[in-house]
């Protein structure tokens, strides 16, 4: 069943430019894992509109997220917008929830997981959680690299590290759009599926609140957000919402 996953290519559309993929947690779990056991360097981006704006603002990075192995619709907008381009079953796939699908299947499976990014103390909280929640979990490794530019030397250490420690999925929790330039570069160096989670560390170890499931689903999560982290998001949040609405209009009445 898994391996059959991954032969059957996804529905498609490119909004604004940006591929999304009309996937579902089994689905995306199903071929994760696959990728996993296979011990080969894949990529996962759980998109939202910030994403999209992203890869409209630029190029390079818009080539980097339409060659991603996997892009999910993590936002509801993105949702709506596979749906306006005749997804009519598109579903959402959110960055955090993948993440406990993905992990939930590699406990099961054996397959152990590496985590990169956030603080120290967060990765402490979000293992305890997985140990927790998901008796015989493997972390085969957990780096929380300094919030700056990476010298040579540390970045080789942290691949090397992670190599070495065996692990075969690899949580990227760096934001957007740290983590997908930093998995690109690091595909061919990793032999493990990488994961774009965001803010997942953040959500599951209690150091963010998450919104309310009524707010997610009506596409609200981002004013939860606001709420909580005003002055760093604010101005994401004003200057990106709409241009992202001007511009996938645009995009419908001119296709």
């Amino acid at each position: 069943m898994e391996s059959q996953a991954e032969e059957i290519p996804l529905e498609h559309r490119h909004i604004i430019g940006m591929r999304v993929d009309a996937t579902t947690y089994v689905d995306a779990t199903d071929r994760i894992v696959t990728w996993a056991k296979a011990k080969v360097g894949k990529r996962v981006c759980a998109a939202n509109v910030h994403m999209v704006m992203e890869t409209y603002d630029h190029p390079k990075f818009a080539d980097i997220v339409n060659h991603a192995d996997l892009v999910t619709p993590d936002g509801m907008p993105l949702v709506w917008g596979l749906q306006a381009l005749g997804v009519k079953d598109a579903a959402r796939v959110c960055g955090p929830y993948l993440t406990l699908s993905v992990c939930e299947a590699a406990a099961r499976m054996k397959l152990p997981i590496a985590l990169y990014g956030g603080t120290e103390e967060s990765l402490v909280d979000f293992t305890n959680f997985l140990v927790d929640k998901y008796p015989g979990i493997e972390i085969a490794c957990r780096i929380s690299p300094p919030f700056r530019e990476l010298t040579p030397a540390e970045d080789t250490a942290y691949t090397e590290q992670i190599v070495a420690s065996g692990a075969q999925i690899l949580l990227v929790g760096i934001g957007c759009p740290r983590q997908e330039i930093w998995m690109a570069a690091h595909q061919d160096l990793i032999p493990a599926v990488m994961l774009g989670i965001g803010a997942a560390f953040n959500f599951h170890s209690g150091h963010v609140k998450h919104a309310p499931k009524w707010m997610q689903i009506v596409g609200l999560e981002w004013l939860f957000r606001l709420i909580m982290e005003p002055r760093r998001l604010w101005k994401r949040y004003f200057k990106q919402n709409p241009r992202f609405i001007f511009l996938f209009v645009k995009q419908l009445l001119t296709s």
